[in-house]
């Protein structure tokens, strides 16, 4: 099995786009944005918070969502298609491991990612580190295993890889805008900023165990419960060939 991971993870790494979006793209924006004065300075619509703040949670989204939603079924969609899979049915290993491998690379991209992330806006900006840090780590473990789910079922569903990038791009845009990626969730209406905080990743969750009082039991869960039945739902519906 670890050969298998360091083998995606070098075929990972050796795909730059990815990994500069995946895991450098969130630091970079979260440096362009705390580069303009007036987003450093505390606002009565944040609760007194800056924006680069408030915006935080928001960038490890991105993250999640590139690398569950588009990364992962683009890659399992191209190795179906290819007959990679098929010819791995035909060894002693089985091809579940190569997607157990996909998700172990996600999380070490992940979790690469939102280091980053911290660490530019403690030493950058001065954010500050998130006040419940486990459960921190858990909502973003719990965020990016069920966007990874979604994603395994896309690439379950889909005929080709083709596709899979279609579907994929469809659900991202949802997950980024609920999100608060294109738009600040502030300038959203309430009724879509609540929504947002129950659909995966929890984003609501995010920001309150970051910055906030704790996350929403209600909130992590709904979210945890969907990534288990997409993962459920994709391990029972996968086609190898």
């Amino acid at each position: 099995m670890k050969t298998i991971i360091k083998t995606e993870w070098t075929l990972f790494l050796r795909e730059p786009a990815t990994v500069v979006f995946a895991v450098l793209f969130p630091s970079l924006l979260l440096v362009v944005l705390g580069a303009i004065p007036a987003l450093r300075q505390p606002q009565p619509d944040f609760g007194n918070l800056r924006f680069i703040d408030s915006y935080a949670g928001s960038l490890v989204v991105i993250t999640m969502a590139f690398l569950g939603l588009n990364r992962l079924p683009a890659t399992v969609a191209g190795y179906r298609e290819n007959g990679v899979l098929r010819r791995m049915s035909t060894t002693p290993v089985h091809p579940g491991r190569l997607l157990v491998a996909q998700l172990a690379v996600n999380l070490i991209a992940g979790a690469a990612a939102f280091a980053l992330v911290l660490a530019t806006g403690r030493l950058v900006f001065g954010i500050e580190l998130p006040r419940h840090p486990v459960s921190f780590v858990l909502v973003l473990l719990v965020g990016l295993l069920t966007l990874s789910a979604l994603g395994l079922l896309i690439a379950a569903w889909a005929p080709n890889a083709r596709v899979a990038g279609g579907l994929a791009t469809v659900l991202f845009l949802v997950v980024m805008f609920f999100g608060g990626v294109y738009l600040p969730r502030f300038m959203l209406p309430e009724v879509l900023v609540v929504i947002g905080d129950h659909l995966p990743p929890a984003v609501g969750a995010i920001q309150s165990a970051w910055l906030g009082t704790g996350p929403s039991l209600v909130q992590t869960g709904i979210t945890a419960v969907i990534g288990v039945l997409a993962g459920t739902v994709a391990a029972r519906s996968f086609r190898w060939e």
